[in-house]
């Protein structure tokens, strides 16, 4: 059976929430953070040398990076699934830059924020700009469609909701001034298997929809 390892509070809710869209069979094995560190526990690090989640394990399979689990759990147990768009559909190429711009661009933003943060230094120019053309992209976006790959929920969709939603509740950032992000999120709270995904994934932890 596939195993999915989510360390609380991380990126790796994503591959429990496309398990849920695609209806799996899985096993959902869930770690708390170190209190001290805040890093993964010994017992996660010791499955990878990247120490961190998400992880997969299928079989003689062991996968880390939550982009490459979920092209691989789509590829192997849901081809033809609804949730990527193939290259003759008018979303393809939207899907594909969401999908990508979500670790890419999105989530090394954050990263840099966060570090910038640590060591109570002021925030670059250059990155400040950065931060504030891709809220302003993504607000942009979800005027011109219901969805960030376009007409329906693709996996870009389940790459990018966890730095608008469980990363932005640590970092007290409103999203008043983001009326269609705004409408996005409740659309997304009120999906079936993203209830699910976080009931199961985050317990006691209520969704950041707001």
């Amino acid at each position: 059976m596939l195993t999915v390892h989510h360390l609380r509070i991380s990126q790796s809710e994503r591959i429990v929430w496309l398990c849920e869209e695609l209806g799996l069979d899985y096993e959902l094995k869930l770690y708390n953070r170190d209190p001290e560190t805040r890093l993964a526990p010994p017992e996660l690090k010791a499955l990878h040398p990247m120490e961190i989640a998400p992880l997969i394990e299928d079989g003689d399979v062991l996968l880390g990076e939550s982009g490459a689990i979920v092209e691989y759990i789509v590829g192997k147990y849901a081809p033809d699934t609804d949730l990527v768009p193939g290259p003759d559909h008018p979303d393809f190429a939207d899907h594909l830059y969401w999908f990508h711009f979500a670790n890419a661009t999105f989530m090394t933003n954050g990263m840099m924020q966060i570090a910038v943060g640590a060591v109570e230094a002021e925030m670059p120019p250059s990155l400040a700009k950065r931060v504030t053309n891709a809220w302003a992209q993504i607000e942009r976006r979800l005027g011109e469609a219901d969805y960030f790959g376009g007409s329906q929920l693709t996996t870009a969709d389940i790459m990018m909701v966890f730095q608008l939603t469980t990363s932005r509740a640590f970092n007290n950032m409103t999203i008043d001034h983001l009326p269609n992000l705004k409408a996005y999120l409740q659309r997304i709270g009120e999906r079936d298997a993203y209830e699910r995904a976080m009931a199961k994934a985050e317990p006691g932890f209520p969704p950041k929809l707001d």
